[in-house]
């Protein structure tokens, strides 16, 4: 990993419109040289579109794109050290593995002897080694993403852009192919960029990531530090699950108005004869509902002050059957304060 010296991609008060719509609004980004960076948010929030102007596809109507220090605004994407690759793969259906990852050698007119040896690393590389003879038709999808992985890489971009590459993965695949990724992305090296609207895929691969919402970045960090402390309502609120508390139950919680937000995780279920200690939140109420989910149970609970919080447990001692017959019951929520987590509001 690089991480010193000129950001691999920045970009500087980046905007573009499609008619009245503005996708992106004065986006500012510095990626830095070998890092895992994501963009992440819900469809239409500019961070496919903010993808597509670092590749060329796009051209910004305001502001810059640069690639280690140069100015790539108007480059077209073949005049770009970046490659992309996308949901669909776009794999040649009448090539073979191997000669789908050669395609861009070929083009470039390398010798038959350099192209096969470096195939081969390629093929080692994506763990795809004697496949090379099949067509993408006779593979799985994550064995075609890989195809797509391997072509990409194999023609040493400074920058990889990933569009939602494990979209089209059943979940069991996609998580296995989220460890896969990153444990490539270490051992080349590459700026990957890489944009989805899944929090677990972010949160999982990135060494930093970027929130977006309606065009703008709320929050830039690392996934720790965007979980643990979001800058905004949206944030708190898309990242994960979190409560969000403001105004008067704000103010009977803490004894501030001030917006917060609090981890279902943070937040112990506990008897009402329970006490809490001097650096904590305690606040009665009734289990509406309760959620078994295997790993943890989710509860919401309806406070006696108005308002509804989320709790989540580990089933570390109970049975679905446990946790089911606390429906109903008067409870006792308690929590740290330093778990309350500010919120600025989002613009």
């Amino acid at each position: 990993m690089a991480y010193a010296g000129i950001p691999a991609v920045e970009l500087r008060s980046v905007s573009r419109a499609f008619g009245d719509v503005r996708a992106v609004d004065g986006v500012n980004l510095s990626i830095l040289d070998g890092e895992f960076f994501t963009m992440l948010g819900p469809s239409g929030s500019g961070k496919t579109t903010c993808l597509r102007m670092i590749a060329g596809f796009e051209r910004p109507d305001a502001g810059m794109i640069l690639l280690h220090g140069q100015d790539v605004s108007a480059l077209p994407p073949y005049e770009r050290s970046v490659n992309t690759v996308f949901q669909d793969y776009a794999l040649f259906p009448h090539m073979t593995v191997g000669d789908n990852i050669a395609y861009g050698l070929m083009i470039k007119k390398v010798p038959v002897a350099e192209r096969q040896r470096r195939v081969a690393e390629m093929l080692e590389l994506v763990r795809l080694q004697g496949l090379e003879r099949r067509k993408p038709s006779q593979l799985s999808g994550g064995q075609r993403q890989r195809v797509a992985l391997a072509r990409a890489i194999i023609n040493n971009p400074r920058v990889l852009l990933l569009d939602e590459p494990l979209g089209a993965l059943d979940l069991k695949l996609r998580q296995q192919m989220q460890l896969e990724l990153k444990a490539i992305q270490q051992r080349v090296g590459i700026t990957f960029v890489y944009v989805t609207h899944d929090q677990e895929e972010a949160l999982t691969m990135s060494d930093r990531l970027a929130v977006f919402n309606l065009g703008k970045v709320e929050q830039v960090g690392t996934p720790a530090e965007v979980y643990e402390h979001p800058a905004t309502p949206f944030v708190a609120s898309f990242v994960g699950i979190s409560n969000l508390v403001s105004g008067e139950v704000a103010q009977a919680l803490t004894g501030s108005p001030a917006a917060f937000s609090i981890r279902p995780e943070k937040i112990h279920l506990a008897a009402l004869e329970a006490c809490a200690e001097l650096d904590e939140i305690a606040v009665d109420g009734v289990v509406r509902d309760v959620i078994y989910l295997g790993l943890y149970t989710r509860y919401l609970v309806a406070l006696d002050i108005g308002v509804d919080l989320v709790v989540a447990q580990q089933n570390l001692h109970t049975s679905s059957m446990d946790v089911m017959a606390v429906r109903g019951q008067r409870v006792r929520l308690i929590w740290k304060r330093e778990h309350n987590q500010e919120l600025s509001a989002s613009d």
